[in-house]
């Protein structure tokens, strides 16, 4: 990835410590992409066979860019914006992630290692296994000193919660506010319209709200939902808030809680699909549209619309598109030239993505080169929240996604949880925001 030599500035221009180097980052942005456009696209080792990571999905999905951030571990680089000498370190790795020496596992062990097994039935030796790989694993190091202490917890009360600033959740969010309903709506990004904002444009796809067209206060970005619980008062959203003091917990109570938290963005199995350089769909637009970095020459693979629609959009910023491999089909009519039905992807690379290979439907292998691999597939619902809450999540073997259970008006086994969008096995951004408008409209008429 590197900054397009059009892009007009978007920040402050700063510098981060990243592991006793200076690096070149913008303030603000996250730090995950400060690093990857400074051509340091290592940022930790996996944990058991100690192998380069790199961001993938930059949605704080993956474990894929996790670091050491002023000596916290375990950060989400990609959600954490850049602030001038800030400390970073990479994971998981000894003496560092360049050069690391339990790398050499990887090669010991081709075609995988069990250490549950290794051993096993020889006394000494299994014990000793045993502690080695107690030694081994987990995430990080624990903090040297105690973190910053966090303000109390606020307790909230509102008629509705809405998860989610995307096109449901603004939807849903726009007829609340129509009908006088209170309510608090919770976005995790800094900003609202979720693929609205940052995934490729669609056709006759809905505008992006303003947050200041909403009651005031109704909107909180920032804000993660981390949980739906019950106590003694009631049922409750957990929410981690960004407040200017620092992070704080939010309890909030709410008579219907309406659900439209999207999807991530899942990987597809191939064959060194865990290198530098391999990015989701999603990822790439996200970078392109909202901090103007892009490869210079890309192989795309996955399939459904937003593939072909994220090579044009790559084409029109002057990204050098080698290899459209859609493993589904069928082609659309306006496909790229070089779009074709495949199969067996692959990509090559020693320390990063260097190539892209796979086998054409009805031909031969073919192998191209590239800079960057994008992965762009149907997201997964972000299930969990609405599961917990009561839902009922079943698998969709058309769409070989886990969804919702929920009628069109988004009601689901559970009397008081909602759910629109995405997280009902998807559709265009606009279908979205009407999904997310009749779960408002259906929800409204249940109130007390």
């Amino acid at each position: 990835m590197r900054r397009l030599p059009d892009a007009p500035p978007r920040g402050r221009a700063i510098t981060v410590d990243l592991d006793g180097e200076s690096i070149p980052a913008i303030e603000g942005e996250p730090v995950a992409c400060s690093l990857v456009a400074a051509d340091e696209p290592v940022l930790a080792r996996s944990i058991k066979y100690h192998r380069p990571r790199s961001p993938y999905c930059f949605a704080a999905a993956c474990s894929h860019c996790l670091m050491r951030v002023d000596g916290m571990p375990n950060v989400y680089t990609c959600r954490t914006p850049a602030r001038d000498g800030m400390r970073l370190e990479r994971q998981n790795a000894y003496p560092s992630a360049k050069v690391d020496v339990f790398e050499t596992i990887d090669w010991f062990f081709p075609k995988g290692l069990d250490h549950h097994e290794m051993f096993a039935g020889v006394p000494v030796a299994e014990q000793v296994m045993a502690k080695v790989a107690r030694q081994l694993a987990g995430l990080g190091l624990l903090p040297k000193e105690e973190g910053p202490v966090t303000p109390p917890a606020r307790t909230l009360r509102t008629r509705v919660a809405v998860v989610g600033g995307g096109a449901a959740g603004l939807g849903a969010a726009r007829v609340l506010a129509d009908k006088g309903v209170p309510f608090l709506l919770f976005e995790r990004d800094d900003h609202l319209g979720g693929r609205l904002a940052h995934g490729v444009p669609e056709q006759d796809g809905p505008e992006v709200q303003d947050a200041a067209t909403f009651p005031k206060g109704s909107i909180l970005t920032r804000a993660t939902v981390l949980g739906l619980y019950d106590d003694e008062a009631g049922r409750y959203l957990a929410v981690g808030a960004l407040e200017p003091e620092g992070p704080r917990l939010l309890k909030v109570y709410a008579e219907r809680f309406l659900l439209a938290p999207g999807g991530h963005p899942p990987m597809v199995p191939f064959e060194n699909n865990d290198l530098p350089g391999v990015y989701a769909g999603r990822a790439a637009s996200l970078l392109l549209r909202r901090y103007d970095m892009a490869p210079e020459m890309a192989a795309l693979v996955g399939w459904g619309p937003e593939l072909h629609a994220l090579v044009k959009l790559l084409q029109e910023r002057g990204v050098r598109v080698t290899a459209v491999v859609d493993l589904k089909g069928p082609l659309p009519k306006d496909a790229h030239p070089l779009a074709v039905l495949g199969s067996e992807p692959k990509a090559h690379g020693l320390r990063r993505v260097s190539a892209f290979s796979y086998t054409q439907a009805g031909g031969g292998r073919k192998k191209v080169s590239c800079d960057a691999v994008l992965v762009s597939v149907p997201v997964s619902p972000s299930f969990e929240l609405a599961r917990q809450g009561g839902a009922k999540v079943t698998f969709d073997a058309g769409l070989g996604l886990f969804v919702v259970e929920a009628d069109a008006d988004g009601r689901t086994q559970a009397t008081d949880v909602f759910a629109a969008g995405d997280l009902t096995g998807g559709g265009t951004a606009r279908e979205a925001e009407a999904a997310g408008r009749r779960t408002a409209e259906a929800l409204v008429g249940g109130l007390s």
